[in-house]
Parts: C-alpha cells; structure tokens; sequence
C-alpha cells in the first residue's frame, strides 16, 4: 500500500499530476479543487494516497490530507458510488462541507457533484451518516459555540432518540430557517416539518 508520495511536481494533466520520486513518475488522480495544482513545476509536494486496484487497470488517486483519504475511502464502500463520483464530490467540496452535508442530511450539496445524482446522494447519507461522526475520528460530534453545544446539534441528538435516522433528523433541523433557538424550538419545529 503506498500511504502518500514525497517528491518532485514534474507536471499537471487535466485531472491529474505526476510526481517524480526517485526518478519514477507516479500519475496520481487529484480532485479538481487540490492545492497542488497551484505548485510550480519542480516544486517538492507531498500527496497522500489510496491505490485501486481493479481488472487490467491499477490507480492512485491523491489528497491534501488524510481526512480527505478516510473519506474517499468512506465514499467508495458505498454500494454504487465509485472513485470517479467519490473523486467529483471531493472537487465541488472539502472533506469538512462533504462530512458535514452527510452529517445533516444535505442530498442537495452532495449533488453538486458532477454526475452524482438524488439517489446516489441519499444512499451516501444513508450508508455513512453514522460512519462519519466522532466515532472514527473524522468529525466531531454536536459543534460548540462559546463554550456551550449547539443547539441545532443537540436538536437532531434529541430526534435521534425518537427513533428518526440521522439523515431525517439532520434534514429536518437544517431546513429550520430561524437561527438562535432553543434546542427544544429546534425540536418543535423539526418535528412539525417532519408531520
């Protein structure tokens, strides 16, 4: 497994850079938005990576950090969802604005995505909106503000105990358009959305 490569920027390609360690090349797929595509030729990068092995083709697909590669990682375990998808999600938004979509059940940023579709958003926020909460180390739980939970974060908590998904309670909460509430208005007026 090759964790990350260190070397030499020796050129971009349209969705991809090749980086020279050593004196070999290594094609690695980057998403659109990756800094590295701002180096200079000649510049020394250090890219982490996930190789993909798959019938008669062999891939190295690179990232700024090794938040984004666990979610890739995430990405792609998703029944229908491949490193091309994974790959364009990461391009239209960080690993923390993809957590965070997936956290609170925004279908509608995930499919910002070229050729990432409704379904495909749903069944990512589906399959992974308790895989990326604070229990694997890649988002934190309830956000706090000045010392105290917010309440938008304690609100979906609440509905989870409810029995709602994390999906639906995220939904619902972030579709409540007032700002500064009580946990227990955010509930209130969730739960009312919700029917």
């Amino acid at each position: 497994m090759i964790s990350y490569i260190h070397g030499k920027l020796a050129y971009k390609l349209d969705n991809s850079v090749v980086i020279d360690t050593g004196g070999v090349g290594y094609e690695i797929f980057m998403p659109d938005n990756a800094q590295v595509f701002f180096a200079r030729e000649g510049e020394d990068v250090r890219v982490f990576t996930v190789m993909i092995v798959k019938e008669g083709d062999m891939s190295l697909y690179g990232f700024a950090d090794r938040e984004s590669v666990r979610l890739f990682r995430l990405l792609i375990s998703v029944s229908g969802v491949g490193a091309k998808a994974a790959m364009a999600i990461l391009s239209v938004l960080s690993a923390s604005e993809a957590i965070k979509a997936i956290t609170f059940g925004d279908a509608t940023l995930l499919t910002r995505a070229n050729g990432v579709g409704k379904k495909s958003a749903e069944r990512i926020i589906l399959e992974l909106s308790d895989k990326v909460g604070g229990a694997n180390g890649i988002a934190p739980g309830p956000t706090v503000k000045g010392g105290m939970a917010d309440p938008r974060a304690e609100a979906i908590e609440a509905l989870l105990g409810f029995g709602y998904s994390r999906a639906e309670a995220g939904a619902a909460v972030m579709g409540v358009g007032e700002e500064d509430l009580a946990v227990e208005e955010y509930v209130k007026l969730a739960l009312k959305s919700m029917g």
